[in-house]
């Protein structure tokens, strides 16, 4: 943990108990606040008084002894509309920050690294961690990724924080600042939070805000947002701007073609690496992810042949195109982080002969835009709120089941892929939806669809497959 002590004999209240807010909470008063903490739900002020959290509903303050308000990422902060914790802040002049802020408060000569994107941000998170430490960089990866960024522990000399940012961590942000800053890509996603493209947009450029005149922009530039932010960036003039992509050559970063990681400056591209050797890194969009990674290392001080090679033996991460086990010559791939159709759509693009589980929360558009994948999908396992949604779309398109629970869907799927003979068949949970409905996040979710297959691999297969139904959906 890392103790906060810039708000030492100060009343702060930290308002949602999540595992960041619960970090926040603890740190603060390891640092001398006066913490009022608080959350919603009353099983999370349960736990956080039980971790030994004081406790204090903010509606009942005075807020004009109250000097900030560390707030959690989830908590709507202007859309769809503020929560009444925020407008008592906003009316008293008070503060309002990410937990993320304060560590860079605490831990000011420490070099930063923030990855921000729709999709891949977890993935090139902790590739660059992985990068630097097999450089020898002391180094931790936390933020969003999992670890809240005050958990992560002081460092004794220079080290390096690498942190994932979310759009709501960064909407939130009003001094964080980084050494090198990652924006990936951007898809329509989080359109309540952000009341449209052009909030959700504007939340993440608060990423290339820097703490140094020598700070490094690194941007995909295969899509049109990103481009946009870009080429401001690159008009802007006041920092070094580098791009990437696997569509094109850059004239200055970090592309890729047919799996080749080229390094483009002063005027030439030089190749590096392929990366198609790389288990940990499949698919086309785990280049824009490596390229990224790449970029970011090199700016750091990395030698390119030395971040190249690192890049083969990154080992992947959980829930993200994660091979669980092959069962009778069947896959099972649990990529249950793809909660949009664009990250759905980088997982089917890896395979041939799927027997796809999808659903959960949806998320705007759907499962729209994955057709062209279609003939990859040799049937669909429809789960969670949106079954009859995504089975409206499927309809005339797919076969599909609805199968309603996690379990089920695993059952049938095991059974259709047995029955359906194919050549390397492959279960992939990719659901293209949010996970809160029947799971408390997507990596719950993840977790009960590994159990599942476990099980049935402890089974040998035998005996834990449902029986196949009628074909009617």
């Amino acid at each position: 943990m890392v103790p906060v002590a810039s708000y030492a004999k100060q009343k702060v209240v930290v308002f949602g108990l999540g595992k960041s807010g619960l970090s926040a909470a603890r740190a603060l008063g390891a640092g001398g606040a006066a913490v009022k903490a608080w959350d919603d739900a009353s099983e999370r002020r349960d736990a956080a008084l039980a971790a030994g959290v004081p406790l204090d509903d903010p509606l009942a303050l005075d807020w004009s002894k109250v000097a900030a308000l560390v707030l959690s990422p989830g908590v709507p902060f202007t859309h769809p509309e503020p929560h009444p914790v925020v407008r008592r802040a906003v009316a008293a002049g008070v503060k309002i920050l990410p937990e993320v802020e304060l560590l860079q408060s605490a831990m000011p000569d420490a070099l930063y690294v923030g990855v921000t994107g729709t999709n891949g941000k977890s993935t090139t998170t902790a590739l660059i961690g992985h990068l630097l430490e097999r450089q020898g960089y002391e180094v931790q990866v936390g933020g969003n990724i999992g670890t809240p960024a005050l958990d992560l522990e002081p460092f004794a000399g220079r080290g390096t924080y690498v942190l994932e940012l979310s759009s709501y961590q960064l909407d939130l942000a009003r001094s964080l600042a980084f050494d090198v800053a990652v924006l990936l890509n951007v898809t329509p996603d989080h359109l309540d939070r952000h009341g449209d493209m052009s909030g959700y947009i504007t939340a993440k450029r608060k990423i290339f805000r820097f703490r140094r005149p020598d700070g490094t922009a690194i941007i995909g530039v295969d899509d049109e947002y990103t481009r946009g932010v870009y080429e401001d960036l690159l008009a802007r003039g006041d920092c070094r701007v580098l791009a990437i992509s696997t569509t094109d050559s850059v004239a200055d970063g970090v592309y890729v073609s047919d799996g080749l990681l080229h390094e483009a400056k002063d005027g030439g591209a030089a190749p590096v690496v392929n990366l198609t050797p790389a288990k940990g890194l499949p698919g086309q969009h785990n280049w824009q992810n490596a390229a990224a990674a790449f970029a970011a290392a090199t700016a750091l001080g990395v030698p390119s042949a030395s971040a190249g090679g690192a890049l083969i033996s990154f080992p992947g991460l959980a829930h993200r195109i994660e091979r669980i086990a092959t069962i009778e010559g069947i896959a099972f791939v649990n990529d249950s982080k793809a909660t949009n159709a664009d990250a759905a759509a980088k997982a089917l693009a890896c395979f041939d002969h799927i027997y796809w589980i999808v659903g959960g929360r949806a998320k705007p558009g759907g499962v729209s835009g994955l057709e062209p994948l279609y003939p990859r999908i040799a049937h669909a396992l429809l789960i969670g709120e949106a079954a009859d949604e995504i089975a409206k779309a499927l309809e005339g398109n797919l076969p599909y089941r609805r199968c309603g629970t996690l379990d089920r869907a695993v059952a049938e799927a095991y059974a259709l892929a047995r029955a359906g003979r194919r050549p390397d068949p492959v279960v992939l949970l990719s659901p293209a939806c949010a996970s809160f409905d029947q799971f408390e996040n997507f990596e719950a979710r993840g977790e009960a669809f590994r159990r599942e297959v476990k099980e049935l691999e402890a089974a040998g297969g035998r005996g834990h497959s449902a029986p196949l139904r009628s074909a009617v959906p």
